[in-house]
């Protein structure tokens, strides 16, 4: 049994636990770019979270992920749920539609940014010229370099791409759901409405723990889009700035801000980890007490 339990125990430590252990030790030294210098004990995380240069811009970020969070549970898990619901009664084509819906997720998180940085284009992106079409000129805008649309667009296009997912969970959820229970709801006069909120929701409860957690990760962690589509200075004036991308410009710097400090970016790495270990356990204690056994 050692060949079988040895070799992934092995890979686990090399390549997850030892870069955590290492950022988590980084933190408490000062760093002269990739050199090491002194030990500064908690130094690198009071200036994390309070210090006056770095604390406004890790909230500011803390904050865009928080909205991020929130506006993708509504858009795309509540968007998964709905059409997982339409795909479940089986509607003309509805394979297709399965397979439709679920593309955009196999495609590069890189495209799909490249993709809606093309679309979004103010000159010649489709979607000012579909706005144009429809004469809804005044409608038209940068929306990658208005400080009101910017974190908008980039959520729609995070929506877009991953959308397919929480669809073939609920999917498969609402497909778990034994056929009578729902029979006997419609014989009691129950409307679409109804049977959604009192019969369906409740009972796809596990395909939500694992779509409300994996979210909720998935938005702190956000850095792919806003790095292809905005840039690491999460322009325009820091409206579309997340803790992906601060950490990245402080841990090895960037055209704009040269300055590297490779013991804060470790600082706000473990602190991140934390903060999404701790949270993300509570989430999923307290989602599955809802969840229905059948």
């Amino acid at each position: 049994m050692a060949f079988l339990v040895v070799p992934p125990i092995a890979f686990m430590s090399l390549f997850v636990v030892y870069p955590i252990l290492s950022a988590f030790a980084y933190a408490f030294y000062d760093w002269q770019g990739l050199a090491r210098g002194e030990f500064v004990g908690l130094k690198n995380f009071k200036e994390v979270l309070f210090g006056v240069t770095m604390a406004p811009v890790v909230w500011n970020a803390f904050l865009h992920n928080v909205y991020a969070l929130v506006a993708l549970m509504i858009i795309q898990n509540g968007g998964g749920f709905l059409f997982a619901w339409l795909l479940y009664k089986e509607p003309f084509g509805f394979r297709f539609h399965r397979v439709a819906v679920f593309v955009p997720v196999v495609l590069s998180t890189i495209i799909v940014g490249f993709l809606w940085k093309l679309f979004l284009n103010p000159n010649f992106g489709i979607v000012n010229q579909a706005l144009y079409s429809l004469g809804l000129d005044s409608l038209a805008k940068p929306w990658l370099g208005d400080s009101s649309t910017a974190l908008g667009a980039l959520i729609l296009a995070n929506a877009w791409h991953f959308v397919g997912f929480p669809t073939l969970v609920y999917l498969a959820g609402m497909q778990r759901i034994p056929p009578e229970i729902i029979e006997a709801a419609r014989l009691d006069g129950t409307n679409e409405w109804q049977l959604l909120k009192n019969v369906v929701w409740p009972l796809v409860a596990p395909s939500t723990t694992i779509l409300f957690t994996l979210l909720f990760i998935g938005a702190f962690n956000w850095f792919e889009i806003p790095y292809v589509m905005v840039g690491l200075d999460g322009s325009p004036f820091g409206t579309t700035d997340v803790l992906g991308l601060v950490f990245y410009r402080t841990a090895f710097g960037n055209q704009s801000a040269s300055i590297q400090n490779f013991g804060m970016g470790s600082a706000l790495a473990t602190l991140l980890f934390l903060f999404i270990v701790v949270f993300a356990s509570m989430l999923t204690l307290w989602l599955r007490r809802r969840e229905i056994q059948f």
